[in-house]
């Protein structure tokens, strides 16, 4: 158990939902079959995001879940609108745009505050304070609970901090990729907790037959042995494995059961110094 926030007490093991389909169809009745057996399983953060179909994925998740069961934790991502020269998706932290979106999310989600709101990506073209300052505006009307961000440096993060209390991080790192080392350490030390994207790294190098062996050797699947290395990694690593098959969210939630022994973590955290 984490406590996001000090308060918001979610399991260490969460589920990203971008990759559940959310057109008309059998793909879709099996999206909504998905998140509700994470719940089942004790999934009490779930992820989404405006990006990830325009708000379809938020409507797909209330349909699935709604009324939500007590403890439940949607969080959603705001800050990447079809706003580019050909109505392409780019990075937008317009004020009006990061309301609005926020506005969408409440009403798709049902709700009326999301308890953690994070944010997808920071604009490069806009003023931080304007980024964080419409986001700290929304959080004192009490249509936010709490904030997060996304893809951060630790300078980001620290000057994000001046300005706004910063709960969670949500960056890519998994045990193959540890480009946010850095950003990890700043967030232990301030007890936010760390979302990592992409958890399960892709098996594509030459380190993952070692994870294969660490996997046969202790009866687990890489994915397993990936997740449960993240667990113990760092007490603020909360992981969001994303699957679009139930045998496969059952698979990654095992994870939580699986004990790394010390000379298996030792075999493991040297692997990213090959990959």
């Amino acid at each position: 158990m984490f406590h996001i926030g000090g308060d918001l007490g979610v399991q260490r093991l969460g589920f990203g939902a971008m990759r559940l389909p959310t057109e008309p169809g059998p793909d879709r009745q099996t999206s909504l079959a998905v998140a509700r057996r994470a719940v089942e399983l004790g999934v009490t953060l779930i992820d989404t995001a405006h990006l990830y179909g325009g708000g379809a994925n938020e409507e797909l998740l209330a349909e699935a879940l709604y009324p939500y069961a007590d403890g439940l934790l949607i969080t959603t991502k705001v800050g990447v609108a079809r706003s580019g020269p050909a109505g392409e998706w780019k990075l937008d932290g317009r004020p009006e745009v990061l309301r609005d979106q926020v506005d969408q999310a409440l009403r798709r989600l049902r709700v009326e505050r999301l308890e953690l709101l994070q944010l997808h990506r920071i604009d490069p073209e806009l003023p931080l304070a304007d980024q964080f300052g419409v986001l700290r505006e929304m959080q004192a009307e009490g249509k936010v609970g709490r904030i997060g961000l996304s893809e951060v440096t630790v300078s980001e993060l620290d000057q994000a901090r001046k300005i706004i209390d910063v709960v969670s991080v949500q960056n890519r790192y998994n045990l193959l990729d540890r480009e946010h080392e850095p950003v990890l350490t700043a967030c232990e030390a301030a007890g936010i907790a760390f979302l990592p994207w992409r958890p399960v790294a892709p098996a594509t190098t030459g380190a993952t037959a070692e994870i294969a062996a660490v996997a046969a050797e202790l009866g687990a699947t890489h994915a397993q042995v990936a997740l449960s290395w993240l667990l113990d990694h760092s007490p603020v690593i909360l992981p969001i494995p994303g699957t679009a098959r139930i045998d496969h969210l059952e698979e990654n939630f095992a994870a939580a059961h699986l004990h790394l022994p010390p000379t298996h973590l030792d075999r493991l955290n040297h692997l990213s110094e090959r990959a």
